[in-house]
């Protein structure tokens, strides 16, 4: 059987924001989890750094962790700041955007 999780260690109390790092110019993502019912996704965006427009086949749900980011809905801009979460509606236009550093938890539920 397939681990579950991947890249993180179990049975330890973590800091979920001290699990990615910022990367010069870049959006850094790490994978938790990814199958068929649920995907697990930390990311960490430099200042202006961004996923652009796109849509998903699942309700995706934001948690802000650090920084300032602009999430972006139909059209729409959101700002979230730390301990804030939003959720992109599947088959919605979206797209997520570092206004300042920023790195999120994102769990898409298919």
């Amino acid at each position: 059987m397939a681990e579950l999780m991947k890249n993180i260690k179990k049975s330890k109390v973590l800091t979920l924001k001290d699990e990615i790092s910022y990367a010069d110019g870049q959006v850094v993502s790490k994978t938790l989890i990814q199958n068929d019912a649920v995907s697990e996704t930390l990311f960490a965006f430099e200042k202006g750094e961004e996923i652009s427009t796109h849509e998903s086949g699942g309700d995706a749900f934001v948690i802000c962790l650090d920084g300032v980011g602009l999430i972006t809905v139909d059209g729409v801009d959101y700002e979230l700041t730390e301990g804030q979460s939003i959720v992109m509606p599947a088959k919605h236009p979206h797209a997520v955007k570092g206004k300042e550093r920023f790195k999120m938890l994102l769990v898409v539920v298919f």
